[in-house]
């Protein structure tokens, strides 16, 4: 299952650099994870500096 950014997200950006399939964009509030594309990976959550990424 893919995995989800919460809003504790800071938008830092450090989630998006790290996806090997570009699953993670700039979203109004929060970075968001397009699940279509997402392949549950999870090298984004490793580098969440505040844990807002985890899987649904």
């Amino acid at each position: 299952m893919p995995r989800c950014i919460s809003d504790e997200c800071i938008k830092c950006g450090s989630c998006a650099g790290e996806c090997p399939v570009n699953a993670i964009s700039e979203g109004d509030a929060t970075y968001v994870i397009d699940a279509n594309e997402c392949i549950d990976c999870g090298a984004c959550e490793g580098q969440c500096p505040v844990g807002a990424i985890k899987e649904q």
